[in-house]
């Protein structure tokens, strides 16, 4: 079974590449779209194997035959010369197409196939009515394979093609409207701050294999491991620092952060996906894996504790002020990974690992949930015009209440048992400010989720009476999902029991072989049940009362709040306005490549004065020279492939007309014509 492992991501790049082919050649030949139920039969079917495939190999491997490791090569892939190295030697560049199994590797297999299957399922009743509903699930599948291959790559260059398989794929799902300009604007917007984080990640490889000579993992942590007890290691900060960088883009940290809330434009499934078990956590899971390296590098793991706890508060705050349901979603998205990213700043590496799979069983239940909401409201997404939607929307708003109070942390759903873990290890292993920033965080998540259900489902109806009269509860295969994430939002933390219970911490001592405890954490005080038990106490009734602040504020004085909004105006518009650091950026950035892309195309004469010193009309007729040179020679050559292209295309569909006489008349001709040509002897047959 295991040396079949590389089947777990190949099987939904199957099902995506048939559903692609297949149903781009029933368009183009018949003008008829591919079956639905065959598109959904062949991506549950790639998807459900997958899932089956990978229970059973990780069941073989830590069950069987009781071990905590398997890889195997495929091939080998990349081929290059022997390359000096920084300490003087020289290594071959050689970089295998390989698989491995192992604990981290094994609960991220399970996270995305268990949670993308349930997405996979819903999205068949949310985008049945949907024109490109092929389209939609060969994107879906081909988002399936990128993520399994990223969380079970045996070097940093197979996890790249991962890494950028989900940019790609990212791009493609957040503008699957692409006839809708704010939602191709937000698909280009991922993918080039995506390319600003990668560009990090690429050079933090480079460094990695400059120093160690390889890029496989195994091979890089030994020697990492092997390096003396000490601090000073002036490249492990630079490779670790680079590879957070590109964790900021993937993850949405500050400042990379501004991609994510807009990803918001493609279908809620793609959403649920994104934030949940795919992309989002790609950077959580590679600075996890890479801890090897990390924990030798105190000085980047500060950076990360900070980075993440700042955008944990940050995000948080501009979740307030929301009124998209979806948006206030992406925002607690971007602050839950800051607190996964602070765990990991702060070296529980378990805690972080943790939060990331709770999460992504109720941040999918919660994205799934918000789907029904709006399928129930013919597409409305502002909180604003619904209220009272719990007695139309029964199931719904059961399954959102559990997946609310999981994502608060109340005990005993799931969100409690992860973030407890965070917050005791952020406070144990000496870090108060950085746990101070993480318990506000807490009540402030709290708050802001718990208005979401409030003004969704509580309180008064406000919705148009046309859409009130058609409100009724979303079909079997949008239910179910919702209900099996439900349980899993319930019973996910049950595996991680703090100590103070007594209990022993299964998932800690399943990931502890490819964990390692920072240097500067290797010695932390010792500390008792009962004061981890007051700082659990502590987390529950910040909670509680981020909880009693949202009802008091729009359910028993539901005109509080809009009082609070105009006595504190300004400031709720700047929140409102995500602290317009959109605005910011584009002033800054965007606007500026803009114009440097302008002044390329028209010379300006300053410039070229001093660049060429020659007279006005030389300067005039280098102007003129570079805009024609710019218009028909690189756009004319890029245009003349696209038309060349086109006339190819036309000549090879119109052999493809699916009408029968033609085929046999062409059939009859072609026998004519071999009969003459054998028995003239012509070309000496």
């Amino acid at each position: 079974m295991l040396n079949y492992i590389w089947l777990i991501p190949t099987l939904p790049l199957a099902g995506s590449v048939i559903i692609g082919i297949v149903g781009l050649i029933t368009l183009r030949s018949s003008g008829k779209k591919l079956n639905r139920r065959v598109v959904s039969a062949i991506a549950l079917g790639s998807v459900g194997l997958a899932l089956i495939l990978g229970i059973l190999s990780i069941y073989q491997l830590f069950a069987v035959q009781n071990e905590e490791l398997f890889s195997i090569d495929l091939f080998t892939w990349l081929r290059g010369g022997s390359l000096p190295l920084a300490s003087g030697g020289s290594a071959s560049f050689e970089v295998p197409w390989g698989f491995q199994l192992d604990p981290l590797s094994a609960v991220m297999i399970l996270v995305v196939t268990v949670v993308g299957f349930l997405i996979h399922i819903y999205s068949t009743g949310y985008m049945w009515d949907d024109s490109g509903y092929y389209r939609f699930f060969s994107y879906m599948n081909l988002f399936m394979f990128a993520m399994l291959t990223l969380v079970m790559a045996n070097n940093y260059a197979m996890m790249f093609v991962g890494w950028e398989g989900v940019g790609l794929c990212s791009y493609l799902l957040i503008g699957f409207y692409f006839d809708k300009k704010s939602a191709a604007d937000a698909g280009k917007k991922a993918f080039v701050v995506n390319r600003i984080g990668d560009a990090g990640f690429l050079l933090g490889m480079m460094l990695i294999f400059v120093h160690f000579g390889s890029l496989r993992f195994e091979e890089v942590f030994n020697k990492a491991a092997a390096l003396p007890e000490q601090t000073g290691y002036d490249f492990l900060f630079w490779a670790t620092l680079c590879l957070f960088v590109g964790a900021c883009g993937k993850s949405a940290q500050i400042p990379l952060y501004v991609w994510l809330p807009d990803a918001m434009e493609g279908p809620t499934p793609v959403s649920a996906l994104i934030h949940a078990a795919t992309m989002v956590t790609a950077g959580v899971y590679m600075v996890c894996r890479s801890n090897a390296l990390y924990s030798r590098a105190p000085e980047t793991l500060m950076i990360v504790a900070v980075v993440g706890s700042l955008t944990a508060i940050f995000a948080a705050t501009i979740g307030f002020a929301q009124t998209d349901i979806k948006r206030v979603l992406a925002y607690s998205t971007v602050s839950q990974l800051g607190y996964m990213f602070a765990a990991l700043g702060v070296g529980a590496f378990m805690g972080g690992i943790f939060h990331l799979m709770t999460h992504a069983f109720f941040k999918a239940l919660l994205f799934l949930g918000s789907g029904s909401v709006i399928m129930a409201m013919h597409h409305e997404q502002d909180m604003m015009k619904m209220g009272g939607l719990k007695k139309y929307l029964p199931w719904t708003y059961a399954t959102m209440f559990v997946g609310t109070i999981a994502i608060a942390g109340i005990p005993p759903f799931a969100g409690f048992f992860s973030k407890d873990e965070i917050l005791w290890r952020a406070w144990s292993n000496g870090h108060p400010v950085i746990w101070f920033l993480l318990w506000c965080g807490a009540g402030m998540t709290a708050f802001y989720m718990f208005r979401l259900l409030f003004l969704t489902f509580w309180g008064q109806e406000r919705m148009d009476a046309h859409t009130k009269q058609h409100l009724r509860e979303s079909p079997k295969n949008v239910v179910y999902p919702l209900a099996a994430l439900a349980i899993l939002s319930t019973v996910g933390g049950f595996v991680g029991f703090p100590a103070w219970t007594g209990i022993s911490n299964k998932f800690e001592h399943f990931l502890e072989p490819v964990l390692q405890i920072p240097q500067n954490h290797g010695h932390a005080a010792h500390h008792s049940a009962g004061e981890e038990l007051l700082f659990t106490v502590l987390s529950v009734v910040i909670v509680l009362a981020g909880i009693f602040l949202a009802h008091r504020f729009y359910i028993a004085r539901p005109g509080m709040a809009d009082r609070f909004v105009e006595r504190f105006k300004g400031f709720y518009r700047l929140v409102y306005r995500k602290y317009c650091v959109d605005e910011l950026y584009d002033a800054l950035f965007v606007n500026r490549t803009k114009d440097l892309g302008n002044a390329c195309f028209f010379l300006d004469s300053k410039f070229v004065d001093g660049a060429v010193n020659g007279t006005a009309a030389t300067t005039r007729g280098m102007a003129a020279l570079s805009g024609l040179f710019d218009k028909y020679i690189v756009d004319g050559l890029v245009n003349l492939i696209g038309w060349i292209n086109l006339r190819l295309n036309r000549i090879a569909t119109s052999f493809q007309t699916g009408l029968v006489q033609r085929y046999a008349l062409a059939a009859v001709v072609g026998i004519i014509v071999f009969v003459l040509i054998f028995y003239s002897g012509i070309f000496g047959i």
